[in-house]
């Protein structure tokens, strides 16, 4: 009688209820990480989104490109070369808002440790870091407007003289251009 009341056969594995699969990992954001979507949306204000990102250099490059541009359009002093310039003003307004969004996702990409991509060769990650030509320049224009605000010296030379910053600009990338050529030059590389 025993036997009946027990319908489960005796080679028969006992029921095991079945292991639900593992959750899937939620990997939490980074809080250093960037929004590539509000890095370009910031740069519609050249260099803004550099800056977000942590480019402050970059940024305030970008910024002064889009400024001397306007500058130079708004003067009417180069009229027959309205066109060119006006063009390639809106090219470099995109390029900065398409660098901000791509920088913000290298960074991403360089915080998470990626293996899988490849990071440009110009990719630093952002930091401060000290600027010998741009501390001389904000030094020196914290001194000019502090002649102008405090003891009411004129600013009306600046408008004569502004020139003279991109030619000063220029220079210091060209002679900083020629010492890189020449130290990876000595170091047996071949400086193309």
């Amino acid at each position: 009688m025993n036997a009946m009341q027990d319908s489960t056969p005796p080679h028969a594995t006992p029921y095991v209820q079945p292991v639900p699969p593992p959750a899937p990992l939620v990997r939490l954001r980074d809080t250093r990480s960037k929004s590539p979507a509000l890095a370009a949306m910031l740069s519609m204000m050249p260099g803004l989104g550099q800056v977000y990102v942590g480019y402050y250099q970059r940024g305030f490059v970008h910024a002064a490109v889009i400024a001397s541009l306007v500058t130079l359009l708004a003067s009417g002093v180069l009229e027959s070369l309205t066109p060119l310039f006006s063009l390639f003003m809106a090219f470099f307004w995109l390029y900065n808002i398409i660098d901000a969004a791509r920088r913000a996702s290298l960074y991403n990409d360089a915080l998470a440790g990626n293996p899988s991509i490849e990071l440009p060769q110009d990719f630093k990650a952002p930091g401060i870091r000290g600027s010998i030509a741009g501390g001389i320049t904000l030094i020196a224009l914290g001194f000019v407007l502090l002649l102008h605000t405090r003891f009411g010296v004129s600013l009306d030379w600046v408008e004569e003289w502004w020139p003279v910053a991109p030619m000063i600009l220029g220079g210091y990338l060209l002679g900083r251009a020629i010492l890189e050529r020449r130290t990876s030059g000595s170091d047996g590389s071949s400086a193309a």
